[in-house]
């Protein structure tokens, strides 16, 4: 494994030291006091989690920090009490925090919307207590499916200040996903807009939930959010069910106490793609990951007072979750929201962005870099991104050109970049430079976060250069199981060695005690920051009537980072025109979302498999990417491979 990936890794002699002036400010100001506190973290884990936990509000302390008896399924903050909106909203209240910013908010046509934090937390009262109203309680699961728009902060806090869990669904996942996920969840409610804007174009949100609702006999109300002033887009009301949000509202009333939820209580459930085909409902309890979400987004971006901070990613990702709403909110920060795409109506829509309002910390995906290299230096060239101070990269690892190109053209050769490595499962963020004492090397994730204790393994538990990242100890923002599946839990992430944490990705550790991460080990491939299993995408190609069989691969691609090449085989006489090639791509936008189409549909008549029936992917890819054939000696029939050899090339 290892040595199939370290063809793409290069030897990076750059390094980067923080700035003077940004190191005199910051939170943690020298390497050596890093190295000081996260030898405490490491030796005393539950002295230094408790220290960290008392900085929040909590009804009734914990018993113990950690339990471990029930291992994998750890307990952090035994019995403590707490609401994780009261540490988001109403502990800001009596400090001068309470009139500050907490959300900017902008549309992609242009408005302009700005929440204090009182203003938030008076939305959030109302709606929890018109969530109570339709009987939404405790440990009931609420589905989100909401473009980025203030309301949708609104509506996560609103169910966590009730109880309930929220199961945040991206919009722009497709009808089938809806209903996947709800059925799954047995989610009671449905919390969506009449529609949504992107490129310029509205998407008709209600009207794919009322797609995606239709056999989900579980929910009883859908609330639709009015996007816009003035009349609502086009969409059907079921008389009964389906309610308009600002006429709950009008009837709501403030305060709404916020529900005393224990620590284990479940906060979220949010799914991610596995290699069965079946998404994971990833579950996040409310104490751990409260706890450090706050601690990470402090330490991590350098927080201040006068920070406007600008996460990029959509809240229907973990990103938005831990790095938008809970983490940020947490810490009293400034964020900004925006709606659209950033090429909306220009290639200079995000520097406007941060021209416009002041963004001094910049969190994006390397794949929105890359492409914004595409699109020229001449796009941020005309806007003034001075206000800027620190740079940050999620999603996936960032080429060391495309990092340059960041620290060079966007933060002017002056801004530390904090690339992060972490997943839906970590709930945050476990491998990243502290951006005032953390030398950086182009392309590394560099060290691991307090409390995080990562190694480089193989597959007996050994330690090695180059070969698989694994996590050694619980840590307080970890998942809590996979919804409905304990084993499957056990079985995904704490099979491979005896007690320890398997996160999927190959690593490699340099002289210097450096982390390089490698990519995904398994078949789950990130599409322009998307995770998605390759198992799921195949499971839709056979769901149409002419196929029979279909091999999904990720492959390099200079923007998304990772594309898809499906391999289909038809049925019978079926024959692979352009028509049915084009049927094909429309079927995967149905089925699963735009964002998931292939770079190409390769149509064959065999596929490369083991005498066992197991298709070797690994060949797959060797032709996709233009490499020399591996190891042939295993194929049931060797032949099939050159044939699409030669086909993939002429195509």
């Amino acid at each position: 494994m290892a040595d199939k990936h370290l063809d793409t890794i290069l030897e990076e002699s750059r390094r980067f030291s923080p700035p003077e002036q940004f190191t005199k400010d910051a939170h943690i100001s020298s390497f050596a006091e890093y190295q000081k506190m996260y030898k405490k973290s490491i030796e005393d884990p539950q002295g230094f989690w408790d220290s960290v936990a008392k900085e929040l509000h909590w009804y009734k302390k914990w018993d113990r920090v950690l339990d471990e008896s029930g291992a994998p399924f750890y307990k952090w903050f035994v019995n403590g009490k707490t609401n994780i909106t009261e540490n988001c909203l109403d502990r800001h209240l009596n400090t001068a925090t309470r009139n500050k910013a907490a959300i900017i908010w902008e549309g992609e046509p242009g408005e302009e919307r700005v929440l204090t934090y009182w203003d938030l937390w008076y939305e959030v009262n109302k709606f929890a207590h018109a969530l109570s109203r339709l009987g939404i309680k405790k440990g009931d699961r609420v589905a989100i499916y909401l473009p980025m728009i203030p309301e949708l902060a609104v509506a996560m806090l609103a169910c966590a200040r009730v109880g309930a869990v929220h199961s945040v669904i991206f919009a722009g996942f497709s009808a089938e996903s809806i209903r996947d996920r709800v059925l799954d969840s047995q989610a009671r409610l449905v919390i969506t807009a009449d529609g949504g804007w992107r490129r310029g174009k509205v998407l008709p949100l209600k009207g794919i939930v009322d797609d995606g609702v239709k056999e989900c006999d579980c929910v009883t109300d859908v609330i639709v959010i009015k996007r816009s002033p003035g009349e609502p887009f086009p969409c059907h009301f079921q008389e009964g069910r389906d309610h308009w949000y600002h006429d709950l509202m009008d009837v709501a009333f403030v305060p709404h106490q916020p529900e005393q939820v224990d620590s284990d209580d479940m906060l979220f459930l949010l799914y991610t793609s596995g290699t069965t085909g079946k998404p994971k409902g990833i579950i996040h309890t409310t104490g751990g990951y409260m706890v450090y979400t706050y601690h990470t987004t402090k330490h991590v971006f350098d927080l201040k007072a006068k920070d406007v901070y600008w996460c990029t990613a959509d809240v229907g990702w973990v990103t938005g979750h831990s790095y938008i709403v809970y983490g940020p909110l947490a810490n009293g920060a400034t964020c900004v929201m925006y709606e659209g795409a950033p090429n909306t109506p220009d290639e200079g829509r995000f520097w406007k962005i941060v021209e416009r309002y002041g963004v001094t910390v910049f969190y994006t995906a390397p794949t929105a870099i890359r492409a914004f290299m595409k699109w020229g230096d001449e796009w941020p060239k005309k806007y003034d991104l001075g206000s800027l101070r620190l740079l940050g990269t999620v999603g996936e690892p960032i080429n060391p050109e495309a990092w340059m190109w960041y620290h060079e053209k966007i933060g002017n050769s002056r801004c530390p970049i904090v690339d992060t490595w972490w997943q839906t499962e970590t709930g945050g963020i476990l491998i990243t430079p502290l951006p005032g004492a953390t030398t950086t090397k182009p392309g590394s994730a560099t060290f691991p976060y307090f409390g995080i204790d990562a190694a480089v393994l193989d597959g007996d538990s050994k330690e090695t250069n180059a070969g698989l990242l694994a996590i050694r100890r619980p840590w307080p923002g970890m998942l809590h199981g996979i919804y409905g599946d304990p084993e499957r839990y056990k079985a995904t992430y704490w099979s491979k060695w005896d007690g320890m944490y398997f996160p999927g990705d190959g690593a490699k550790k340099d002289k210097d005690g450096y982390f390089w991460i490698l990519g995904r080990v398994d078949d789950v491939v990130n599409v322009a920051g998307h995770r998605i299993g390759t198992a799921e995408l195949e499971s839709v190609f056979v769901e149409h009537k002419d196929v029979v069989e279909s091999a999904v691969i990720g492959v390099a691609h200079d923007i998304k980072g990772q594309g898809l090449v499906a391999f289909v085989t038809l049925a019978g006489s079926v024959e692979g025109t352009p028509e049915l090639q084009k049927e094909l791509f429309q079927w995967v936008a149905k089925k699963i979302g735009k964002f998931a189409l292939p770079e190409k549909i390769i149509f064959s008549a065999d596929l490369p498999k083991t005498r066992s029936g197991k298709i070797m992917r690994r060949l797959l890819r060797d032709i996709a990417e233009g490499r020399a054939l591996g190891n042939v000696t295993t194929l049931a029939d060797a032949s099939v491979v050159e044939e699409l050899k030669n086909k993939y090339e002429e195509e």
